[in-house]
């Protein structure tokens, strides 16, 4: 890290695709800093425990015989160097980092659920400063219950970890206890997670030179669970060091706090600890000292004041008791803690008062100023108007353009002056002020500062819509608990969709301007209206690392016009590289983008209140050292929106599923199939159908491969032995592969056939994501394993392949978009969704013939009982069929109902004539059945009849 204190890490340095990350046990101390990092980038907790290779100095045999049999023990140990304190590691990469990447890794340490350096003093001035900046990227998640009229109501609350306002419990110590402050933290915390580090953790040393001084801060979620350890979120804030040597740290803690934990050895009258405990005894904030030399229990002393011994007592009945204490306490505080007060405090720097992040801010806040006070559901209509039911209209008739009806060449001008003048009204809404005032900052901005600017303008913005969409969603999860309100869960959808707001559709908007210019041929002007220098502004931060849409989710189309001009601004400013592309697939929700990003250090939008709609991708350069493995320069990550995303579209989403899914399998040059548990039913439609539409595009030559990856598989080991489950898969995909190959007349025997696919290396089991249950639990170093070996392969795989040129790459989008418009008719067909309306009529149909039965079971027995009284001795059929005729014309106006209101009756009309039938078949042969029954024992009841008259 040496250079590294002046040429700061960058996140740049890490979004690149690097050797594999260091697994053996041990490391060297030059590598352990490169080691904890990549570590904590794939989300392994592990990261601080990395075990340095002990140096030794050369000795003899003799000599290193001597000092083993010495019965001293004070040997010199001057021959072996002590490594390095894990949290020094954390802090000289903290030091040595820049911002952008601080925030990186203050985000990675806050999901594996380690506490955040709060207040760090510069190593070298000793000036205290607090990185508010880097916490900007967290939210916080945490369910209260509370009882309201005899029942237990849970509230789920969702945001910037910055904005919220909780409790704060600051602990101290003053001199040197023997009890660790910071385990007993924890304890409080989460028992069975280090949060923060403490000296029985692996690999602490007695020495360490960057933590002294540090205040670190963690925050306890509640789950909304009777077993919660608070009721409430709070922030506990632990000072390392001896507080009595960090004055101004202990005043600006002890100050925000809601209560003081102060840890003293012991206590004489005159030393500097009686002097501030005095201080602290006097103050109005609530205390709790525990002394180490005292064995009494919680005492309170006078109102908020608390002494407790340490001496004798077990560190669960301490922490035990310390949890009651500080629960009571709280109950009735109503002090609270926001991170965004940091700013206010004197005698500190906050790392936001930069004058390059304050630019980028200023800039950031004009826009978004803007924007309040207008209903955040109404701002993308108001301000980014060529995004919204414009280009949708446009994408249906340029959609509707590949299937013309009537006289085709008049249909076929209509359509394409519609698109035209579709075209000149985004031209005439263009540019809004808001939009003006975006152009104009990428353009004029410095690098830094356009990255402040980005950033800022993302935080802004989500803090604007972050309320309305949790009550959105709130209004959702309520309504969904009466399915019958399926018009109202469609009109909160489209609510739900207007109110998700972020940066991506801001560079949409732009997509959509340079489009409708560049078609209509507009002359350009200089400033912030002139479109045509979109695509240069837009590549230049796809360089960098940005995601960029490559379909529109909401529109469900790809704008090629746009993307074709971005990709070219990108080979002008690159040169025609070449990428592999790899993209991946999945149902909603099973984990697609936090794989990723934990893979290739990427930041695809991991579920905000967001969902990620359409297609992104992403540029990930392959590192020097790994060039000379690779034919190809980048690795094009194309992340997708999660398919079946029920709770958005109702009933709309198939279409747009299986075009999205094939497009993506056939861009890419592999695929990563993301299944959640080991059940691919689901996504097996999905590939059923993208397998029946490459056989219906083989104009366009595609060579798609694909990978499994079956994510939260508890026994991985189990999973992967499981040779029973690979063999199914197998089946089941060939099946697929064989039906669709008879429909559309093709010779195609395997799934491999169309699809690159070999069940022994390419199905892959992850451990779960988390290591208990959310909101606590730290991410399952099992689950960053699984990530390092997938990647691993691909990799491996990647080496035979040559990738294609960016420029082809363009081309493929363009072929295989037009090939999709052309193929419309496969997408409209789903499996699942089919099979599970017609297993609902086969229920119905149940319950009809059931009703049948029983009616005819009662005239069975009615009948049966006059044969048996001989009131009745032959039974036609027309009687029956007259006898079972009211139930029967009942049960058909049921059946007419149900084809003609059930939600899904479009999809019911395929099977209607022939369940008529069945019905009136199972009519038949249940009259058949009773009549045939009745006759034999009218039989009997004659051959008895003939046998009493011989006997008499």
């Amino acid at each position: 890290l040496q250079d590294k204190l002046q040429r700061k890490l960058s996140p740049a340095d890490f979004l690149k695709v690097g050797p594999p990350v260091k697994q053996d046990n041990e490391v060297s101390e030059k590598d352990v800093a490169y080691t904890f990092l990549q570590r904590l980038m794939m989300l392994d907790y592990r990261a601080r425990y990395i075990p340095v290779r002990e140096v030794f100095t050369e000795g003899t045999d003799d000599d290193d015989f001597d000092a083993f049999c010495s019965t001293n023990s004070v040997f010199d140990q001057s021959n072996l160097r002590t490594h390095v304190h894990p949290m020094d590691v954390q802090m000289a990469v903290f030091h040595c980092s820049d911002s952008f990447f601080k925030q990186n890794m203050i985000t990675k340490l806050s999901q594996c659920q380690y506490a955040l350096p709060l207040l760090v003093p510069d190593p070298v001035t000793m000036d205290i400063e607090c990185p508010l900046w880097t916490f900007r990227q967290i939210r916080k998640t945490w369910k209260m219950s509370e009882m309201k009229d005899d029942s237990n109501v849970v509230t789920m609350k969702s945001m910037s970890i910055c904005k919220a306002e909780t409790p704060m419990v600051s602990f101290l110590r003053l001199g040197s206890p023997s009890l660790s402050k910071s385990q007993l933290m924890n304890t409080l915390i989460n028992d069975r997670h280090n949060t923060f580090f403490h000296r029985n953790c692996p690999g602490s040393t007695k020495s360490r030179h960057l933590m002294d001084g540090v205040a670190e801060i963690a925050w306890y979620c509640p789950a909304g669970k009777p077993n919660d350890a608070f009721t409430d979120c709070i922030a506990f804030c632990n000072l390392h060091g001896d507080a009595l040597s960090f004055e101004k740290q202990r005043e600006i803690l002890t100050d925000k706090s809601s209560v003081n934990v102060v840890l003293v050895p012991t206590l004489e009258k005159n030393d500097k600890s009686s002097a501030v405990i005095s201080a602290l005894y006097k103050c109005e904030k609530p205390l709790i000292c525990l002394f180490a030399d005292s064995d009494g229990g919680a005492v309170e002393m006078r109102k908020g004041k608390y002494k407790m011994g340490l001496n004798n007592r077990s560190q669960s009945e301490v922490s035990e008791e310390l949890r009651e204490t500080i629960g009571k306490i709280l109950s009735v505080s109503h002090s609270f803690f926001q991170l965004e007060s940091m700013n206010k405090v004197c005698g500190i720097k906050v790392d936001e008062e930069d004058t390059v992040c304050q630019k980028g801010k200023s800039a950031a806040m004009k826009i978004v100023g803007l924007l309040q006070g207008i209903e955040v559901s109404k701002i993308k209509d108001t301000y980014l108007p060529c995004q919204g039911q414009l280009w949708k209209e446009w994408s249906k008739i340029h959609k509707e353009l590949y299937r013309l009806k009537g006289n085709i060449e008049d249909d076929k001008v209509q359509k394409e002056q519609k698109l035209m003048e579709k075209r000149q009204e985004q031209v005439n809404v263009s540019c809004s002020e808001p939009m003006k005032m975006f152009i104009e900052s990428l353009s004029t901005l410095s690098g830094k500062e356009k990255d402040y600017f980005l950033k800022w303008t993302q935080i802004l913005i989500d803090a604007l819509s972050t309320d309305d969409l949790s009550s959105i969603l709130q209004t959702y999860d309520t309504k969904w608990a009466e399915k019958t309100k399926q018009t109202e869960l469609n009109k909160i959808s489209i609510k739900l969709q207007s109110a998700t707001f972020g940066l991506e559709h801001i560079f949409r908007e732009m997509g959509q301007i340079y489009e409708a210019h560049e078609s209509l041929q507009k002359p350009t002007k200089s400033g912030p209206t002139d479109w045509s220098k979109y695509p240069e502004l837009a590549a230049e931060l796809m360089i960098s690392g940005h995601p960029m849409e490559l379909m529109d989710g909401d529109a469900g189309h790809v704008p090629l016009t746009w993307i074709s001009g971005l990709l070219e601004e990108v080979i002008k400013k690159l040169g025609d590289k070449r990428v592999f592309v790899l993209s991946v697939l999945g149902i909603q929700s099973s984990g697609k983008s936090t794989m990723l990003n934990a893979m290739f250090g990427l930041q695809f939008a991991v579920s905000a209140g967001r969902c990620t709609k359409g297609a992104f991708m992403q540029l990930v350069e392959v590192s020097k050292e790994m060039k000379k493995d690779f034919k190809f320069d980048y690795v094009l990550v194309v992340d997708t929106e999660g398919l079946r995303a029920l709770e958005l579209e109702g009933n709309a989403t198939l279409h747009h599923d299986n075009e999205l899914a094939t497009f993506v399998v056939g861009l890419g040059n592999m695929t990563l199939i993301n299944i959640f548990g080991e059940n691919p039913a689901e996504m097996q439609d999905v590939l059923q159908i993208v397998v029946q539409a490459f056989m219906r595009m083989k104009k366009i030559k595609l060579s798609p491969s694909c990978v499994f990856v079956h994510q939260n598989v508890t026994d991985i080991g189990a999973a992967e032995k499981n040779m029973d489950g690979k063999r199914r898969l197998q089946e089941k995909l060939d099946d697929m592969a064989k039906l669709a190959a008879k429909e559309e007349g093709c010779d195609a025997e395997f799934f491999s056939d169309v699809i690159a696919f070999d069940v022994q290396k390419d199905v892959k089991y992850f451990a779960q994501l988390w290591e208990g249950s959310p909101p606590m639990a730290p991410p399952n170093p099992g689950y960053s394993e699984s990530v390092q070996e997938l990647k691993t392969i691909i990799l491996s795989k990647a080496e035979d392949c040559a990738g294609i040129t960016l420029s082809q790459f363009r081309s493929k989008i363009q072929d295989l978009w037009k090939a999709l418009m052309n193929e419309q008719f496969v997408f409209s067909f789903k499996n699942t969704l089919e099979i599970a309306v017609y297993r609902k009529l086969e229920v119905e149909y149940g319950n009809w013939t059931w009703k049948l039965r029983s009616n005819m079971l009662d005239i069975e027995n009615e009948l049966h009982t006059e044969i048996q009284n001989r009131k009745r001795e032959t039974v036609e059929l027309t009687y029956l069929q007259q006898k079972v005729n009211t139930t029967y014309e009942e049960i058909k106006k049921e059946i007419t109902k149900y084809f003609d209101d059930d939600r899904d009756k479009d999809m019911l009309v395929q099977w209607r004539g022939r369940f008529e039938d069945k019905i009136k078949e199972f009519r038949d042969e249940l009259v058949k059945g009773v009549k045939r029954k009745l006759d034999e024992v009218i039989q009997q009841k004659k051959a008895c009849k003939k046998l009493d008259n011989k006997k008499t």
